[in-house]
């Protein structure tokens, strides 16, 4: 992690990827943080392993025919394309996460750009407006999330501006080394500086849930077991033992 405010070591991001974003987030709402979740958007893929990793931004403004006009000749999309930087510039397990002002309407990439970040070990790409090459980026084994699929190129609407500041994504403030979870169900955001204590009390829910679903599942009520009574927590314990000795 390139950060050097909190210490997020791979066995954090570890247990952040056993997690479920469900209990990631009622976690997070017992700190007082009401929404992380970034609606709206879904995984190119349901065939994606969780991921967790830092967050890299990206922002994009709407393009205008004087700055982007040029763009059409593809002999000089490569000059002064913030986009390509960044691409260029991520890290390996970072997360590329860009705020397209949840404007649909262009692409904020396609498979081309998702490979590079792909074969360069980027953790996953989100952005709250679209992407384009749907079709091929649903075959590749890289978490990418999104509102929308369009065959429109991102000049049409969107001009990158800067990088490696903070944005807004499908309504969340994101800010850069912000640590980055996704599953099969969406994505959410952990401010940094809580990342360790989450990612703790979030695997102690995920086994006690497990505990609590087996008697729910055997016919148990909800009162007393779900949330547990002093009873019932005294089943976990025990099982929690009996798990580990095995």
């Amino acid at each position: 992690m390139t950060g050097n405010d909190v210490e997020t070591t791979g066995d954090v991001l570890d247990k952040l990827k056993q997690a479920s974003t469900a209990t990631l987030t009622t976690q997070l709402f017992k700190r007082g943080y009401r929404q992380q979740f970034l609606v709206g958007l879904t995984p190119v893929s349901r065939d994606i392993e969780p991921f967790a990793g830092e967050a890299f931004t990206l922002r994009f403004i709407p393009s205008r025919e004087d700055k982007d006009w040029d763009l059409g000749d593809l002999k000089k999309r490569g000059d002064d394309n913030v986009q390509w930087e960044a691409v260029e510039a991520i890290q390996a397990g970072q997360v590329m996460v860009i705020d397209s002002r949840c404007d649909p309407r262009a692409a904020s990439a396609g498979n081309m750009l998702m490979t590079r970040m792909m074969r360069k070990g980027v953790a996953a790409a989100i952005t709250d407006g679209a992407f384009r090459d749907g079709t091929e980026i649903s075959k590749m084994n890289f978490p990418a999330y999104c509102a929308a699929n369009t065959a429109s190129t991102r000049p049409a609407f969107h001009r990158a501006i800067d990088m490696q500041l903070p944005i807004g994504c499908a309504g969340v403030a994101v800010y850069p080394g912000d640590i980055i979870v996704g599953d099969s169900d969406g994505v959410v955001v952990i401010p940094r500086q809580i990342a360790a204590e989450v990612a703790a009390d979030s695997f102690d829910q995920e086994m006690r849930e497990k505990f609590l679903f087996t008697k729910i599942d055997a016919g148990a009520p909800l009162w007393g077991t779900y949330p547990p009574n002093e009873e019932t927590l005294k089943e976990y314990a025990e099982w929690r033992a009996r798990q580990a000795a095995e």
